[in-house]
């Protein structure tokens, strides 16, 4: 299984997210070829500015694993992780992170910041752009959609 495969996992919760009017982020962690968490934005539904979908997984994870290092997990997500999303990765020694959409406006594993050049305790590995298309057209119809 390939990076492509478990990012389709995470579009699916990106739409789940569409489907309640939240920003369509999905996202999912995967350790030995299992997804042990799943989920998507819900800062609208709890009211709540930490409800990232990258938070919420990673959450969901340390509960599954039963600690808070995410040892041999990849993160996959649809959008470029925020600076509050990716310090929690580099607080969770996530060593592998996978986005689809590139983030102009906040992204901080390479596009506005790099909290992952190393600077930091933890220099998570982050390859962007993976069915990036697929993954900025959920954002950019939902925006399209919410300005009408």
């Amino acid at each position: 299984m390939d990076d492509e495969y478990w990012m389709e996992y995470a579009i699916a919760e990106a739409r789940l997210a569409g489907e309640i009017d939240e920003v369509p982020i999905g996202a999912v962690i995967v350790k030995d070829d299992e997804i042990i968490a799943r989920a998507h934005n819900m800062r609208e539904t709890h009211k709540d500015p930490m409800a990232h979908a990258e938070i919420k997984a990673i959450g969901e994870a340390a509960r599954f694993l039963g600690g808070w290092r995410l040892l041999d997990c990849t993160l996959y997500v649809t959008l470029e992780p925020c600076p509050m999303c990716a310090g929690a990765v580099i607080n969770a020694r996530i060593p592998r992170v996978v986005f689809g959409a590139y983030d102009k406006k906040a992204g901080a594993f390479g596009t506005l910041y790099d909290l992952a050049e190393g600077k930091l305790n933890h220099k998570p590995q982050v390859a962007g752009g993976v069915l990036e298309a697929e993954c900025a057209a959920l954002l950019s119809g939902y925006f399209k959609r919410k300005r009408k």
